[in-house]
C-alpha cells in the first residue's frame, strides 16, 4: 500500500515524529492521554505529607464551619452562638496542625536530613592536612610531644 492519491498532510500524520520522542502510531490509534515526565521536585516524605494533609483538611472544615457561623448570624439563627465557638475552638485547632506540619518538617529534616558526602576534593585537601600533620609530629624532637617522657617516675619537686 503507497503513498500514491493521499494527500501531504495524511501522509505526514502517519509518519513518526522525532521531535515528540513517540514511536510511530499505526491505523486510526489515538494519541496518549498522558505522556509521563519526571518530577521536578522529589515527592514529600510521608510523616510531612500525612501532616499536611490532616492540615489542609483541617483549615478546609475550619473555613467552612467560620462561613456556616457567619451565615447563621446573618439570619438570627440560634446555632450561631454555638458555631461562632466552635469556629473559634477550630481555629486554635487548625493553627495548631500547620505548626505541625512545620514542626515535622523540621524534624524530618533534622533527622533524615542532607547526607553529607564530602567532595573528592575535600577528601584530598584533609589527607594532605593529615599529611603535614604528621611530618610536623615526627620531626618535632620527642621531648615537647603533648606527653613528656623525660620525668619518669619524678613527682613534684617542691
Amino acid at each position: 500500500m503507497g503513498t500514491e492519491g493521499k494527500s501531504a498532510d495524511h501522509v505526514a500524520a502517519r509518519s513518526p515524529r522525532p521531535e515528540d520522542g513517540h514511536a510511530a502510531r499505526t491505523g486510526d490509534e489515538p494519541p496518549p492521554l498522558w505522556v509521563e515526565e519526571p518530577a521536578v521536585r522529589p515527592r514529600l516524605p510521608d510523616p510531612i505529607r500525612t501532616a499536611a494533609v490532616r492540615a489542609v483538611l483541617i483549615v478546609a472544615f475550619t473555613l467552612i464551619q467560620a462561613v456556616i457561623a457567619f451565615l447563621c448570624t446573618m439570619a438570627d439563627s440560634w446555632l450561631a452562638f454555638p458555631m461562632v465557638l466552635s469556629s473559634v475552638a477550630s481555629t486554635v485547632v487548625a493553627t495548631w496542625a500547620v505548626l505541625d506540619v512545620w514542626v515535622t518538617r523540621q524534624v524530618w529534616n533534622q533527622r533524615n536530613g542532607v547526607v553529607s558526602v564530602p567532595s573528592s576534593t575535600a577528601r584530598r585537601l584533609r589527607r594532605e592536612r593529615r599529611r603535614v600533620r604528621r611530618t610536623a609530629r615526627t620531626a618535632e624532637p620527642s621531648g615537647t610531644g603533648r606527653i613528656r617522657r623525660g620525668d619518669q617516675g619524678g613527682l613534684s619537686r617542691a
